[in-house]
């Protein structure tokens, strides 16, 4: 290095480092795609700034890794899941104090890429085929749901909006117990329990295009099933026929999108008419069929108005008795299938039915769960297998938006669906928790259910699925009211002959341009309606007008700054932070409107020059670090075009040029400072790679981490919570500049994530989190964490905001997002992955039957330099009763709410008192659904609205999550907690379940291949040490992470076949990296691990533990369902909240 402030010619590239990756080259952007006719004014179909990646960059063997991943981690070469390299010589030399070279022999790691891969061909994608959305273990679609009812009308309100006492559909009974007590708690006198058949008849449901028109999957009337056509998104650019994001195109038929799954059958409730009940309706029922999988059956779909379906679980003494009853209501929408009544209650030793006396957990030998002397005979015991779970989705929906003029209730986050839109947008961008919205504040407040909506504007779609159309109003730009300055959307209602149209946000009426005048059809909308994308689809894009323009749009400029000092390169983090960069620099979109620059630091901030006309690259070293500058204003941010020799050169020779730094100390805040003093110009994104505790310099942090092990709770919370202001400030002035910081931390120990975290979050970024940091397998992960990254769908320099009709108002925003007004957020970047929760509040009544509607506009510039507006309408129904709140409840979205609202406790409240609010919240809707909804029931039964069978579930599964847990044999590290509420923040929908509820596969009993559908996954295992098998093998993943778990007395054929070890004692516990051996157990693995990547749009880090293995309690912490001491199990979780609802009725 040269002196303080003086250019210096960087070394030349040493032997033994990478040389530079081959440039197969960019596609470009494809042609347009072909559209229709149109009116005046209006683009359909128009591209726009995502082009796919078209090239597979071979990795060194000397830094391990696995190809580029798409959608969910699926490997980026075309075709089937690609085998790996063959043993042999590394391709290069691996970077000096990087991780070693290549696999033993006789292995091939799997998604290992080489130089003689198969590519993508032009204007293909190489992100591999198919695409699915995160599935988490069962999720029920609530099919049920969907459709007309089959019940009595619902509760009505009294006086005044409260809720009133009504008639409701009798319940349908599971074997649950209630506690004995005051109340009676066996069936009446002289009444005999009702046997089901011992032979159920089967039930079937045919494929949605076999549906009748009524179907709330049905779409339009006779529609078939998708068509194997792909679209682009808005915003996507590539040619048509070519699929969404980074997904290659199948050639025949629809390609899988998450796991296939046979069709989920229909069950009918069954009730019965008690002497202590009220009547339900006579008559016996006319269908019957099996029960679903772990005895629970979902009602026949209802409507509104009408009582919702429920779960319902027997007061102690055995099934009630009575002969059933059929349902009353109108005929149903699509075909019934038989019911049947469940099975008897089992017992399960070791699980009494008084909460509050002496419960063990259901152990198996082997398990950690205490194991524990029975309770006395003649005690209701609950048969676990009779319990709501998650069951499978395996239907293929198509589902429209609105029919016949009502919104349709949405499929499950987590299930596969097509979306049609028909008015309303697609879930999958906004989702609400109430799909009927209450009349008044105090009918929701009754309900104890959340209001707020979960937007998350660039989800990707199904590839299935027609694009975004994209709408060019020209000079004068979309029509919007005058008044609240919403946009143009389907429920804007035109009047006197379409001259004016009423606003359907705020009421006012406005005139219509001139230049946009249409007449009426005798229906009232205007003649061109279905032509017109903004008057016929709930999602659309405008292309905004210079008013939108406050100066030209920002380029796409990518920022690299890595922490070069001691730990990070003896940990080989910086060698694995170059290479991931360097072979990511193939992926960024090429021309001269994308911009890179690059920096290291440790405890001086060393600056690059990539000035084309220096035959070598240049470095500057800046020692300020207190109030750091920047060197230059050109040449350290170049056209990607001009600039990427030298940058390729400077890649491979930092590695080597910091080998011998033995400088500990990282000025994290300065580098950050520095860097965007450099960008302040251009905005754009920051990557920032982090190995140590910033200790030196401006924002400098202290090792606090054991100060909250020795003072107690309340210093434990501080913890939690920004060591200083600093650098929220800083944050804040990043974001004013359109800075956005994504933080990639390659740690070893405490790094304080509470006090970094600022900074992504309040820029629209994310944190990356490898801890401890293994540079043989976590090398993988880095580079396919990057290479998503800067591939995604995203929006730069956006800005969004929320509006709702009246007698609503926003009340917060909940993401990552800087905002400096009430109304507006403002996001320097926003991509597929982010989603902002929106919560509301009444100011005013809505009229029963009215419409209220939620409209999202989100101005932002596309990676290619283009302003748009995508604007994101949904309207719903409102509703004056109480039960049509719990059919039309979603329980994804609730969830959702749940975890994001305890994430934001967190930092402040005791975890304890978090705990507690979110089981009071789940019991406080289950009463209130008990008591207005279900008055005719037992108060010995624990009833469930269908619609949130599986809430206490989820609750349960959140109080014991990384976040909230306070298991003493699990010691949470606090950058643990503080990564999981900082992740939460910003998580979508479909990840939220599976954070805290994973999925678990049998791997040693694995079904044939032929059984399953491509892309489908084996049948999921309950989260319950009672189903672990001393001989067996299991996965589990929570979607950002997978454990593999080996039984102690697992075969020594399959732990040959799977790991290359003779015995259980030879599995070495710890990170590692799935090799793929030339068996078929060996390859089914890989495949089922490749697939769940693919579905998580994230490459797991994978664990391997063994039982009896002092860290094996990583895995046991994720069985939920075991009474552990985080909490209940799941049966005893049951019985609490079931005595909570009863303590409060009487």
């Amino acid at each position: 290095m040269g002196r303080e402030g003086e250019w210096t010619a960087a070394p030349p590239r040493p032997g033994g480092v990478l040389p530079p990756q081959s440039s197969a080259g960019f596609p470009g952007v494809p042609t347009q795609n072909s559209a229709p006719a149109h009116p005046p004014g209006m683009i359909q179909g128009t591209p726009g700034p995502w082009g796919p990646p078209s090239r597979n960059v071979g990795m060194p063997q000397g830094v391990p890794g696995n190809p580029p991943l798409g959608q969910h981690g699926q490997s980026m070469q075309p075709g089937p899941v690609p085998g790996s390299l063959p043993a042999g010589p590394p391709a290069r030399a691996p970077f000096p104090g990087g991780p070693p070279g290549g696999p033993p022999p006789g292995v091939r790691p799997p998604f290992l890429s080489s130089s003689n891969a198969p590519v993508a061909g032009p204007g293909q994608s190489p992100m591999g085929s198919g695409y699915g959305p995160p599935q988490q273990p069962g999720m029920f679609a609530n099919n049920a749901m969907r459709g007309p009812p089959t019940g009595p009308p619902g509760v009505s309100p009294g006086p005044g909006g409260a809720p009133g006492v009504g008639t409701t559909q009798p319940p349908s009974n599971l074997n649950f117990p209630g506690r004995p007590g005051p109340q009676q708690m066996s069936n009446p006198a002289g009444s005999q329990p009702q046997r089901p058949s011992s032979q159920p008849q089967p039930a079937s449901m045919g494929p949605p295009q076999q549906r009748p028109q009524g179907s709330p999957f049905a779409g339009a009337p006779g529609q078939g099933p998708p068509t194997a056509a792909y679209s682009a998104t808005a915003g996507v650019s590539r040619p048509a026929g070519q699929p969404v994001g980074p997904f290659p195109p199948n050639s025949a038929s629809v390609p899988p999108y998450g796991p296939p799954q046979p069709p989920t059958a229909q069950f009918q409730n069954l009730s019965f008419q008690n002497q202590n009940q009220g009547t339900g309706g006579g008559g016996p029922p006319t269908n019957f069929a099996p029960p679903m999988q772990g005895g629970v059956q979902t009602s026949a779909p209802p409507s509104w108005g009408h009582g919702p379906p429920r779960r319902v679980y027997p007061e102690f003494g055995g099934p009630p008795t009575g002969p059933p009853q059929s349902q009353p209501g109108p005929p149903q929408s699509f075909s019934q299938t038989p019911s049947h009544l469940p099975p008897n209650m089992g017992h399960i030793p070791g699980v009494s039915d008084k909460y509050g006396s002496t419960i063990a957990g259901m152990s198996q030998p082997g398990s950690p769960a205490a194991s524990a002397a029975a309770p006395p005979s003649g005690t209701s015991r609950i048969d676990p297998n009779q319990i709501p779970r998650p069951q499978p989705n395996a239907s293929h929906v198509v589902f429209a938006t609105r029919v016949n003029g009502q919104a349709n209730l949405p499929p499950s986050a987590t299930s596969v669906f097509v979306v049609k839109d028909t008015g309303n947008c697609s879930p999958r961008l906004m989702r609400c928790t109430l799909n009927q919205i209450p009349c008044s504040g105090d009918l929701l407040n009754t309900s104890g259910m959340p209001l707020a909506i979960m937007v998350q504007p660039f989800a990707l779609p199904h590839p299935s699925e027609e694009p975004i159309q994209i709408v060019d109003f020209g000079e004068s730009g979309p029509v919007r009211c005058s008044r609240c300055k919403g946009y143009i959307n389907p429920f804007m209602k035109f009047i006197d002959q379409g001259r004016r149209f009423t606003c359907n946000l705020c009421g006012f009426t406005n005139e219509t341009p001139r230049d946009y005048h249409c007449n009426l059809g005798p229906d009232g909308r205007r003649r061109d309606a279905d032509q017109r994308p903004e008057l016929s689809r709930g999602t659309v894009e405008f292309v905004a007008s210079p008013e939108y323009l406050v100066r030209p749009p920002m380029p796409a400029v990518f920022f690299f700054l890595i922490d070069v000092s001691m730990n990070a390169v003896q940990t080989g983090a910086v060698a694995a932070a170059c290479s991931a960069i360097n072979r990511a620099l193939s992926d960024l979109p090429e021309g001269s409107n994308t911009l890179v620059g690059i920096a290291t630091f440790d405890s001086t901030i060393h600056y690059y020059s990539l000035n084309k006309k220096l035959q070598q690259p240049a470095m500057l070293v800046v020692p300020d670090i207190q109030d750091p500058y920047t060197p230059l204003q050109t040449d350290l941010i170049v056209p990607l075009s001009e600039g990427r020799d030298h940058l390729e050169q400077i890649l491979e020779g930092i590695p080597s040029m910091f080998q011998n730094n033995r400088i500990p100390e990282s000025a994290f805040g300065a580098a950050v400072k520095g860097a965007y003093l450099a960008m302040k110009s251009t905005g754009g994104k920051l990557m920032v790679f982090q190995s140590v505790l910033p200790s030196i310099g401006l924002g400098a942090l202290t090792p606090r981490e054991s100060e909250g092990r020795v003072s107690g709770e309340k210093e434990a919370l501080k913890l939690l919570q920004p060591a200083d202001k600093l650098l929220k400030t800083m944050a804040i002035e990043l974001a004013e500049f359109q800075v956005c910081v994504d933080l990639f931390l390659t740690a070893q120990m405490y790094v304080d994530i509470a006090s970094l975290s600022v900074v992504p979050r309040t820029t629209g970024g994310q944190v990356y989190f490898y801890q401890p940091f293994y540079a043989g397998a976590d090398s993988a992960k880095l580079y396919n964490d990057l290479r998503w990254n800067v591939t995604r769908p995203q929006g730069l320099e956006a800005v969004m905001r929320v509006r709702c009709s009246q007698g609503l108002q926003v009340q917060e925003y909940y993401g990552n997002f800087c905002k400096r007004i009430p109304t507006d957020v403002d996001l320097p970047a926003i991509d597929s992955d982010k989603t902002i929760m929106v919560t509301f509040k009444h100011d005013d009544k809505f009229q029963d039957g009215s419409e209220c509607c939620f409209q999202c506009a989100l101005l932002y510039t596309t990676v290619t330099g283009q302003r748009r507006i995508r604007v994101i309408t949904l309207s719903l129904s409102c509703t004056s009763v109480l039960s049509n709140l719990f059919r039309g409840a979603d329980l994804d979205a609730q969830f959702t709410y749940f975890l994001k609202t305890s994430a934001q406790e967190i930092p402040n409240v005791p975890l304890t008192q978090v705990r507690d609010q979110m089981t009071a919240q789940c019991v406080n809707i289950l009463y209130t659904y008990r008591k207005f909804c279900a008055t005719a029931s037992s108060s010995g039964q624990l009833i469930l609205p269908e619609a949130l069978k599986l809430l206490p579930l989820y609750t349960l599964a959140l109080t014991k999550s990384i976040g909230l847990r306070a298991d003493t044999r699990v010691d949470t590290r606090v950058d643990d907690r503080a990564y999981w509420f900082t992740r939460v923040a910003s998580l979508a929908a479909p990840l939220s379940i599976p954070l805290v509820y994973p999925r678990m596969f049998a791997i040693h009993t694995l079904p044939p291949r032929e059984s399953l559908a491509e892309g489908e996954l084996p049948p999921v295992v309950p989260l319950s040490s009672e189903n672990l098998d001393h001989d067996g093998v299991f996965l589990l993943e929570t979607g950002e992470d997978a454990f593999l778990y080996v039984g102690k007395q697992a075969s020594v054929e399959l732990l040959e076949q799977l790991f290359g070890v003779h015995s259980v004692d030879e599995v070495v516990p710890g990170q590692f990296m799935l090799q793929e051996f030339d068996n078929p157990a060996s390859k089914r693995l890989n495949e089922i691990v490749n697939e769940i990547r693919r579905q998580r749009c994230s490459y797991m880090r994978l664990r391997l533990l063994r039982r009896g293995d002092p860290l094996e309690f990583l895995f046991f912490a994720f069985l939920v369902e075991d009474k552990s001491s985080s909490g209940l199990s799941y049966v005893e979780f049951l019985v609490h909240v079931h005595r909570q609802i009863q303590n409060k009725m009487t």
